[in-house]
């Protein structure tokens, strides 16, 4: 009897099947790490895979989400769908549009929106950048720029004035030497006087770049009792600063000296600007830590990051300089160098972190934010 075909057998091995959570998670096991919020979605709209960021921001697991219709996520399915559509039929290779998501019980959540097709397996990769976190990641990038331009400018300049600056108080010195009266010594000593004021200025434009970065072990709440103590010895009366302390925060390495003065150079900065409800006997300041999760600064995404606030009541940051505290010589303040707070920005960046400012009539809020290992 002749043997049958090989194409008419049946074959005993088990049919195909979709491809696991498992299987997914693995193949897209790399989305986790990047900020944006990613679902790999099958060409019905079902999610294969939703990367942390997603998980946090619809506060809902991975586990849930796969196989569930994404498009029911976003305030105007439709222009979801309609994109999905595009995508089966392979008319672009990448859509974007702005749309919400929403996130039961808070408020949807605005985002940009690329849609993608990826190359094998017939999926579509949908990424969610938050408007709110765009515009985030926007100011950062201009204020590591303008911390870059800063440096270069303050380098400059600083090297620039202290030649001639030399020059001059020795010339004056000379002067003085030489006048055939004592009473025109009070003008030669103004010439001194102002030099050496300058001089000094320069030295604190040059004082960051100029000493070494020493790093070791760093307790944080160390350095705020440090600095708590400074001010209160400066502002004995009038002036209450209070501790809101997460002590869980695990040491972190770092230069304890150069984050003292950051940090002491905020809190004075505060503190000067109370001086009215000093007077009056209700100045506050209170320093706070806490432990941020998965944030995202200076273009990279932290597991874990030191989130330090310094909160005052007093009259918030003048509107015509809001956008350039950390610029040097910048001041609201009648006196005031300008320098602190670039002094600041410059210090916790070397920390890789990140010096920012939230600030209403009432309640200014400076932030700072260094990873944590």
């Amino acid at each position: 009897m002749p043997r049958s075909s090989d194409k008419n057998k049946v074959s005993s091995e088990p049919p195909s099947r979709p491809r696991t959570s498992a299987n997914a998670a693995e193949r897209y096991q790399a989305l986790d790490l990047v900020s944006t919020l990613v679902a790999v979605l099958r060409i019905d709209g079902a999610v294969v895979f939703a990367n942390a960021a997603l998980e946090t921001a619809l506060g809902q697991s991975r586990r849930t989400l796969e196989g569930i219709d994404f498009c029911a996520f976003f305030t105007d399915p439709g222009i979801v769908r309609s994109a999905l559509e595009g995508a089966r039929g392979q008319d672009f290779a990448a859509l974007r549009f702005e749309s919400s998501l929403r996130r039961v019980p808070q408020d949807p959540l605005p985002v940009h929106v690329n849609v993608a097709c990826v190359e094998q397996g017939g999926d579509v990769l949908v990424e969610c950048w938050p408007l709110e976190a765009q515009a985030r990641q926007d100011r950062e990038e201009r204020l590591r720029e303008q911390a870059l331009a800063n440096k270069e400018l303050i380098r400059n300049l600083a090297h620039e004035i202290k030649n001639p600056l030399g020059g001059i108080r020795g010339a004056a010195q000379l002067l003085e030497m030489e006048l055939p009266s004592r009473d025109l010594e009070e003008y030669t000593q103004v010439i001194i006087h102002e030099a050496d004021r300058l001089q000094s200025l320069v030295d604190r434009l040059l004082a960051p770049h100029r000493h070494p970065h020493l790093v070791g072990d760093v307790n944080i709440h160390e350095v705020c009792e440090r600095v708590r103590s400074l001010v209160l010895v400066e502002f004995p009366r009038g002036l209450e600063i209070r501790r809101d302390y997460d002590i869980s925060i695990p040491e972190f390495r770092g230069d304890r000296e150069q984050l003292i003065q950051a940090m002491l150079n905020i809190v004075q900065n505060a503190a000067q600007a109370l001086t009215e409800r000093v007077a009056a006997g209700d100045a506050q300041i209170t320093l706070r830590t806490r432990v941020a999760r998965q944030v995202t600064f200076g273009r990279q995404r932290y597991r874990l990051a030191l989130d330090l606030h310094v909160i005052d009541n007093g009259p918030g940051v003048p509107e015509t300089i809001k956008e350039r505290i950390f610029y040097p010589l910048v001041t609201g303040r009648d006196g005031g160098s300008g320098l602190g707070l670039t002094l600041a920005q410059t210090f916790v960046q070397r920390h890789h972190g990140l010096v920012e400012c939230d600030s209403v009539p009432g309640r200014t809020d400076f932030r700072i934010l260094i990873p944590l290992p």
